[in-house]
């Protein structure tokens, strides 16, 4: 059998987390986080929006980490979301981290906003 390294060109993997951060790309981000094609830059949670719907064109599905548990997003946050037509899917953070890296190194146009465990 033959592995090889997972690669991720220029984009930032979610190496690891724990209790209020996110290990990215190798180094250390306290608090939520988000991952889209352009970088890592703080996210403000539920009310933050706006980088959010900045992404629409960069992105073909959005997950969004609730958390050490899973949860469901406020109703107007998940339909500002898809109303700007966000492939929008809610998770656990631990799970949304792995999917978003799962995708990233199939090449695919995906993103993550992180709130922490």
């Amino acid at each position: 059998m033959r592995l090889n390294e997972v690669t991720f060109d220029d984009s930032l993997p979610v190496d690891g987390y724990g209790p209020g951060f996110f290990r990215i790309g190798g180094k250390l981000h306290e608090g939520p986080a988000l991952l889209l094609p352009s970088g890592l830059s703080a996210w403000g949670g539920w009310d933050d929006t706006a980088p959010l719907l900045a992404a629409a064109g960069q992105v073909d599905v959005l997950f969004i980490g609730t958390g050490a548990e899973i949860a469901h997003p406020p109703a107007a946050f998940r339909e500002r979301l898809e109303e700007a037509g966000l492939g929008v899917e809610a998770m656990a953070s631990p799970a949304a981290a792995r999917s978003y890296n799962v995708l990233l190194s199939e090449g695919r146009r995906v993103g993550v906003a992180l709130l922490p465990v």
